[in-house]
């Protein structure tokens, strides 16, 4: 690569979340963040970027292969066809970086950590803690969710942030960890009336996605909410099935009549 070629790459970077550059030279330009771990290795072949991500989540490869084009070399390894198509890449390789399970739970630590060294100091342990993890933990969880499913519903493809929850699959309260509470794919960007009714354990999704409405529920009442019983996921990854699992259960549990 030329000068020219390098200083481009750098500014695509710079413009797309990898702000740093580790190193450039004639074979390869490598990229950084001091927001997120991952790092990707941008090349020329043939006229195209071939870019090399070293990921700082293990979904975060499998997650870009459902947008981007691999090279066929590695799973690590996609391609790129001009710059726009190379900022794209980065970009949505920056953003899932940061929502991505582990990235998410350190900017919760975080704020958390800034937001409690500003209170008065014996708060540790009262209600006043906990209701400032909630609410930092419940914005970052949404934040993650609209960055991982592209600011749009996961059913409908509905894109008004106004209208759409970060819906857990195991309740907040109930999970075990903060990396359990923050992990995105424990749960789903919902609209309004299908994250009431997920929430509640009145409809769930199968393992491929596919709805699955509680009894309680009739043909009128999902008409009128404006919910179809052939609604799917617009995807469904490996991860989200164990949460799944999970919802399942309980609304067979709550189904059965007492």
């Amino acid at each position: 690569m030329n000068p020219l070629q390098r200083s481009l790459i750098e500014k695509c970077g710079n413009d797309n979340g990898f702000e740093h550059v580790l190193t450039s030279d004639m074979d390869a330009v490598t990229l950084a963040s001091a927001r997120h771990l991952s790092r990707a290795t941008v090349n020329l072949e043939s006229g195209a970027y071939q870019i090399r991500f070293q990921a700082s989540s293990p979904s975060l490869l499998a997650e870009l292969s459902r947008s981007f084009s691999q090279t066929g070399k590695s799973s690590s390894e996609f391609a790129a066809l001009n710059e726009a198509a190379l900022a794209a890449l980065l970009r949505r390789a920056a953003e899932l970086s940061r929502a991505l399970p582990n990235q998410a739970v350190t900017d919760y630590q975080q704020v958390v950590a800034a937001e409690l060294a500003d209170l008065p100091t014996g708060i540790i342990g009262t209600e006043v803690e906990r209701l400032v993890r909630q609410r930092v933990g419940q914005n970052k969880f949404r934040e993650a969710m609209l960055v991982y499913w592209g600011g749009a519903c996961a059913v409908t493809g509905i894109a008004v942030p106004e209208v759409l929850r970060a819906s857990h699959a195991i309740p907040w309260a109930e999970c075990t960890s903060d990396a359990e509470r923050l992990d995105v794919f424990n749960g789903f960007l919902l609209n309004a009336n299908l994250d009431a009714l997920f929430d509640r354990f009145l409809i769930s999704f199968d393992e491929e996605g596919y709805l699955i409405v509680a009894p309680a529920l009739t043909n009128v009442d999902l008409k009128l909410l404006g919910i179809g019983a052939k609604m799917k996921l617009r995807w469904v990854s490996p991860l989200h099935q164990p949460y799944l699992a999970m919802h399942r259960c309980r609304l067979m549990q709550l189904s059965v009549p007492e």
